[in-house]
């Protein structure tokens, strides 16, 4: 396939083609914690916010922190009212909270363990979400192209269970949720991942084009008649509280 994308913009594109797709998972977590009027909900790696709207939706007060400035921006367009902040930035507004989330991995919990104790209350409810077995996630055979670009073998997945243990916290229960990925062409499937961030070093490694090109062409099994792409995915989460 012929690569046909626009230059594209990865705040913009998370926040408009991928930033839904973990829709599921946010809304079963904060079903499980009961998450409504009253909650303090803090956002590790907040985005471009839509995790927090919904917080937010629910009645619960909300903050968060992220390290890209352009996602950030975008949340403040959605959440004028929260304070939000970039980075390490300290955000004690609405504090101590009840319900700390990193639903984009460990990375989060790793870069934030200051922000992370001074925030939280005793017993606050810490989670933390990445993908769920490769066997059960249609779209670990199109993450392959970044390690065969890259040369540097596919990520390893993140140990959440560990994270919990190594930042001192008691783990209290976890689950799974469906969260395919669908988008309506590939060019938006393109445009969505690489977005994610999970393609950055290929991107600097070898011709943007070939990336896409490879993309496309792993994404293939997945184009359904209509045109449309299709990935079902399963992500899976841990609770841990704060001692």
């Amino acid at each position: 396939m012929t690569p046909t994308l626009v230059p594209y913009h990865p705040a913009r594109d998370w926040a408009e083609i991928q930033e839904r797709m973990l829709v599921p998972l946010y809304e079963a977590v904060y079903d499980r914690l009961g998450v409504g009027a009253g909650s303090r909900v803090l956002g590790l790696g907040c985005g471009s916010g839509l995790a927090l709207l919904m917080a937010a939706g629910r009645g619960a007060r909300v903050a968060g922190v992220d390290r890209d400035h352009a996602r950030v921006a975008l949340a403040r367009e959605r959440l004028p009212e929260a304070v939000l902040g970039t980075g390490t930035t300290h955000v004690p507004e609405h504090g101590p909270y009840d319900v700390i989330t990193a639903f984009h991995g460990t990375a989060a919990l790793d870069s934030e363990p200051a922000l992370l104790t001074r925030s939280a209350q005793r017993g606050a409810a810490i989670v933390l979400a990445g993908w769920g077995p490769p066997e059960r996630c249609a779209t670990t055979s199109v993450l392959r192209v970044a390690a065969r670009l890259t040369g540097w073998g596919p990520a390893p997945r993140e140990d959440l269970d560990g994270a919990v243990l190594a930042a001192g916290l008691r783990p209290d229960g976890s689950g799974r949720v469906a969260c395919p990925f669908g988008y309506a062409n590939p060019g938006s499937a393109v445009r969505g991942l690489l977005s994610t961030g999970e393609f950055d070093a290929a991107v600097r490694a070898t011709d943007p084009d070939q990336v896409e090109k490879e993309l496309l062409e792993a994404l293939e099994p997945y184009v359904r008649p209509d045109g449309t792409v299709w990935m079902p995915n399963v992500f899976r989460y841990v609770i841990a509280r704060v001692p």
